[in-house]
């Protein structure tokens, strides 16, 4: 897998975000990496691998032990930008099993406050396939919403309305020469992959073989994470 540190900032003033379709329903895609749904008031994120730091740790790998205290500012920012009625995140939530039951409290209080009026509910992922433990919410395998269905990994039968994560899509552009790769959101306008929401999420990249056969590719686009915007680029103008 090719890898890639997704860097975000939250910028000042207000973000250019895109609205699109999938399967009809319209979608608004923000630069800090999630999706707003607004007939249902829903944010939608995906593969926030909280803890991802600790779990390399404990297996004597020694990463920054930031990525958590990040990747919540991230996300209260957008809930604060939307202030949805709903938030799903869709799997991978925390990097490994141990990851919600060893999360310092401090962060456990911040996942809570966030959780606070809202309905929160945890999709399975195959690094957290259990509910995170003491934390608010439901946990599912599967959502269904306004048409769509809402789950961890891709299915290849399942294109027509599906939101999915897992994959982590990346996009390369060239401008002037020089060549750019940020996180981005994939879609062909049936179905969707989300962006890695974790600050230390890799990414992996459109052209790699773990995405064929998901989308049209006369149809795909990929909306590419800026520091305050999206930029929306065909497939066909993308740089492996």
């Amino acid at each position: 897998m090719n890898r890639m540190t997704v860097l975000r900032e939250i910028g000042p003033g207000e973000p250019q975000t895109t609205t699109i379709g999938i399967a009809g329903v319209e979608a608004v895609c923000d630069p800090l990496g999630v999706l707003y749904l607004p007939a249902e008031r829903a944010v939608v994120v995906s593969d926030l691998h909280l803890e991802k730091g600790s779990a390399f740790a404990r297996r004597g790998m020694m990463l920054p032990p930031y990525d958590t205290a990040a990747t919540l500012a991230l996300l209260e920012a957008a809930i604060g930008r939307y202030r949805p009625a709903t938030v799903i995140s869709l799997g991978d939530s925390f990097h490994d099993t141990l990851g919600a039951s060893h999360m310092p409290g401090l962060f456990r209080d911040h996942v809570r406050r966030l959780g606070e009026r809202r309905e929160w509910i945890w999709v399975s992922g195959n690094h957290d396939p259990h509910a995170p433990d003491g934390l608010p919410g439901i946990s599912a395998d599967e959502v269904y919403l306004s048409g769509l269905t809402f789950r961890h990994e891709p299915r290849r039968d399942g294109a027509r309305g599906e939101i999915a994560g897992h994959l982590h899509p990346a996009a390369r552009v060239v401008r002037r020469g020089r060549g750019v790769r940020r996180a981005c959101f994939a879609s062909d306008g049936l179905r969707l992959v989300m962006p890695a929401f974790g600050v230390l999420a890799g990414g992996l990249d459109l052209s790699h073989p773990a995405m064929r056969g998901l989308f049209d590719l006369d149809r795909l686009s990929a909306h590419i994470l800026g520091r305050d915007r999206i930029y929306s680029v065909r497939h066909a103008r993308l740089r492996a």
